[in-house]
């Protein structure tokens, strides 16, 4: 892998959508028109931003390693980003697109760019792999996928399903830790290659 030095995380915003936050009036008691007195929310819990048509793109060398594009995103004091229908594309060392995750929503932690996504995750490769899912994460500087929960593989007619996973991102070689189950209908070298590893 190339210096981290060169790799670099450019994010764009297409359209702003700002926050305003109405401002409290309190009245002095013993007026006809007091009311009532309104807790003002904790700023912790607030974004510092909101967009829509939100991107964030990881490269090396000039070369994209992962691009992520949503509808909304908000940004949290700490380096927290929370986004909503979560897309990401994944790519190889020469550029080309191998892998795609689909989510309802995501979060990504800077400064490593973690990420976690869940509802409704789906991976899909070039290659015909494809992996459903309630949650995993995606851990930047290692180049991995896990998650603890459910997961449910298929290529070729091939299906595998088990609880807990770690993989690269272009699931080619996979490991299902717990409660295996697998249907292998393709012909050899055709379907899914993994290995199950912990309690059978």
């Amino acid at each position: 892998m190339a210096d981290p030095g060169h790799r670099h995380v450019r994010t764009r915003i297409a359209a702003f959508g700002l926050v305003a936050l109405a401002a409290l009036v309190v009245t002095a008691p013993g007026c006809s028109n007091e009311e009532p007195v309104v807790a003002t929310p904790r700023a912790a819990n607030l974004p510092s931003q909101e967009v829509t048509d939100f991107e964030m793109k990881e490269s090396d060398t000039g070369k994209p390693e992962w691009i992520l594009v949503s509808k909304y995103a908000a940004t949290y004091p700490g380096g927290l980003i929370v986004a909503r229908d979560v897309v990401i594309d994944f790519y190889d060392g020469e550029g080309s697109k191998y892998s795609r995750l689909t989510a309802r929503e995501g979060t990504v932690q800077q400064p490593s760019n973690d990420m976690e996504a869940r509802g409704r995750v789906v991976v899909t490769t070039t290659e015909g792999v494809r992996i459903e899912t309630e949650s995993l994460r995606f851990l930047n500087r290692q180049r991995r996928i896990v998650s603890d929960e459910r997961v449910r593989l298929e290529r070729n007619g091939d299906v595998v399903t088990g609880i807990g996973f770690e993989s690269d991102p272009s699931l080619e070689h996979f490991t299902i830790k717990r409660e295996v189950r697998a249907q292998v209908q393709s012909s050899p070298g055709g379907g899914l290659r993994f290995q199950e590893r912990g309690s059978r």
